[in-house]
């Protein structure tokens, strides 16, 4: 039963898949008890698709007018103002995106009343193609690297190209020393396969290598949530999954839709419930990254990184 009312449910949001708005709805509605919580206090970026994803689309950040005086909603500042933007707080706030034709919630790495400490560290691994054979071997030398320097990570598909892969936060690191920290582990994973990997922003300059973003820790940046759709053909989620599954090959970045995700859900729960009370400090990680860059600088091999 929808809980918030869905205007044209029969709207084709997915041309080739035949999925109508109302499908995405109600998606979203089956699974909001899984979704809310990773949702909570971040602020929310908008991509709609009012003709669906055919058509072109565009993101939305600020919601000052127009919208419900129900809607929570947090005031961010930016360079030449503020921005205010929408907050899921319950089923019902997160179908009323939906009903913005929203297909991906875009969400920053910290929330609300502390945007300026992350409680998320995101590395988005992006291959230049899709069922690129090194993504899966790049994402678990990420999760090697992360322990090496004592730090847990979570994996999740990207429902596009890639993997995600986070490490959940204290919240008491500034959030510019922890886009630092993610730009120097980069760095250093790149520097141990710059045949394969890079940090080169621009598509042209990577020459088919697996691009290392480390962009999305920034103030304002954000990530495709967990769970969120992605529009392309078939409504690949962006979904959690072991690192157990990646290791075997079992799960790609499209693994999961918007038809097989409950399902799985309702087999294995939500794999990142456990995220937010496993939040590490980056004090000691700062340190061992201080030391494996010097290191490598010393050994005379390729430098190109910022220690932060």
């Amino acid at each position: 039963m929808i809980t918030h009312p869905i205007t044209h449910p029969e709207k084709i949001l997915f041309p080739d898949d035949g999925i109508t708005k109302g499908d995405v709805a109600a998606y979203y509605e089956a699974l909001a008890p899984v979704i809310v919580p990773h949702l909570v206090g971040r602020p929310i970026t908008m991509e709609r698709y009012p003709s669906g994803i055919a058509e072109q689309g565009f993101w939305q950040k600020d919601v000052s007018r127009g919208f419900p005086a129900w809607l929570q909603r947090v005031e961010v500042p930016k360079k030449d103002g503020v921005v205010h933007h929408p907050l899921v707080t319950d089923t019902r706030s997160l179908l009323w995106i939906t009903n913005q034709n929203t297909i991906t919630q875009h969400v920053w790495t910290s929330r609300t009343p502390r945007l300026e400490y992350p409680d998320l560290c995101v590395f988005d691994l992006d291959p230049p193609a899709d069922g690129s054979s090194d993504i899966r071997a790049t994402a678990i030398d990420l999760r090697n690297l992360l322990a090496e320097l004592s730090l847990p990570s979570w994996v999740k598909t990207s429902g596009s190209k890639g993997f995600h892969v986070v490490v959940p936060l204290d919240r008491r690191t500034h959030i510019d020393t922890v886009a630092a920290f993610a730009h120097g582990v980069g760095a250093l994973l790149v520097r141990r396969a710059a045949d394969r990997l890079t940090q080169e922003f621009s598509k042209a300059a990577r020459r088919g290598r697996i691009y290392v973003d480390t962009g999305r820790n920034g103030y304002s940046a954000t990530f495709a949530a967990p769970y969120t759709l992605r529009a392309r053909h078939g409504a690949p989620a962006s979904a959690p999954c072991t690192w157990e599954e990646v290791e075997r090959g079992d799960v790609h970045p499209g693994s999961f839709t918007l038809r097989n995700l409950p399902g799985r859900i309702a087999a294995v729960g939500d794999l990142w419930a456990g995220l937010r009370r496993r939040g590490r400090s980056l004090r000691q990680p700062l340190e061992k990254l201080r030391r494996q860059i010097g290191d490598g600088r010393e050994k005379g091999e390729p430098g190109g990184c910022t220690t932060p």
